[in-house]
């Protein structure tokens, strides 16, 4: 098993594993602007590999759903065999790949050049017979539109068990969880997070947790974040495409492992946690105390107890927050008016399902 840390390790070991494949490559996509790897899968094509594309029917920014409908047909005329997900779900926005029906690439990132070469993001290689057995399953079914249940309590997909095996995952921190994550918002998730605090668990975030974050501490990324990944006291680790929030838990295809097996690869995201920690700059958030104070107010359903926020106020707030941080992702990508009003429109629209799904729940 190896671990891929962005920026560092590069395209390299996926134009590799491309380059090596004997029989067949599947490959989900869900943003892509490498060249390389195109490049890559044309030339297996012509050496006799199967080449398999599952392209995501549509994506933010970067042109958006047009930029990957230029895509299949680039790789439809190379050759490739190309299929789109359906529309049921908010977004498929799970990225692996697959060598030889016995390697598994498992990515944080996307095929992209600021995920890779900009942005903190992870990635495993695997040749663990369980999770590839069951990447190929949901890679088929996905690819033909069949419906796709869970059997492996460690490939985490969403919808599916990705919620329950989260959980279960943060409930057995006994020390320390030390969490990248861009968009931790899941109520029952931040509820938990609050629990373990209380308990005693030390609790860091590298990324954002909007105003909840009371017993934990908190830091904005030193570099772009793309990274979801959470560290369990040293010693277990899950990586995947999933931030801890409810469209990515409920509503949207997203695949993540949990890496329990494998203690040289979960040192190595912990040194780069910490290296990342101490570039940091630190949020000053409410202490454990406080969060103990108020809690029971907040918690009950007493007449005295603080009401929620009209729906109306959730959607404004979660609106605006996802619109500024999609206009900075946009002008990091592209100075593109008509890029970021796309992105803008599109974070609006999806701010606005997540909070009908919460409301709903």
């Amino acid at each position: 098993m190896e671990l891929l840390v962005q920026p560092g390790t590069g395209i390299k070991p996926l134009l590799d594993a491309i380059e090596k494949a004997e029989h067949t490559v599947q490959i989900v996509i869900f943003r892509f602007d490498r060249g390389e790897i195109e490049a890559a899968l044309t030339r297996a094509v012509r050496r006799g590999v199967f080449v398999h594309a599952l392209v995501a029917y549509t994506s933010q920014g970067q042109g958006g759903e047009q930029t990957l409908r230029n895509l299949e047909m680039r790789l439809l005329a190379d050759g490739v065999s190309v299929a789109r997900t359906a529309t049921d779900l908010v977004r498929y926005h799970d990225k692996l790949m697959i060598v030889d029906q016995k390697s598994l690439y498992m990515l944080g990132f996307n095929y992209t050049y600021i995920d890779i070469e900009r942005s903190r993001s992870f990635g495993i290689v695997t040749q663990k017979e369980d999770w590839v057995q069951e990447a190929l399953k949901l890679f088929m079914a996905d690819a033909t539109r069949q419906q796709y249940s869970p059997e492996c309590d460690t490939f985490l997909v969403s919808p599916g068990n990705s919620r329950q095996q989260l959980i279960k995952f943060i409930e057995a921190a006994r020390h320390q969880l030390c969490i990248y994550d861009g968009k931790l918002t899941d109520p029952d998730i931040i509820r938990l997070l609050q629990q373990k605090a209380q308990e005693g668990v030390d609790i860091r975030v590298i990324g954002a947790i909007g105003k909840r974050a009371a017993g934990m501490k908190v830091a904005a990324p030193p570099m772009r974040l793309h990274a979801q990944t959470i560290i369990r006291d040293g010693e277990q680790m899950f990586l995947g495409s999933q931030s801890l929030r409810t469209l990515e838990l409920d509503a949207r295809r997203e695949v993540g492992v949990i890496v329990d097996d494998a203690l040289h690869i979960v040192q190595k995201a912990l040194e780069t946690f910490e290296a990342d920690w101490s570039h940091a700059k630190h949020i000053a958030v409410p202490s454990v105390a406080v969060l103990t104070e108020t809690a029971p107010a907040s918690e009950t359903s007493s007449p005295t107890a603080t009401p929620a926020p009209p729906p109306e106020i959730l959607v404004k707030e979660a609106v605006k927050e996802a619109i500024k941080a999609a206009i900075m992702e946009a002008i990091e990508e592209s100075p593109s008016a008509k890029l970021v009003k796309e992105t803008v429109k599109e974070a609006a629209r999806e701010a606005v399902r997540e909070v009908t799904h919460q409301s709903a729940a």
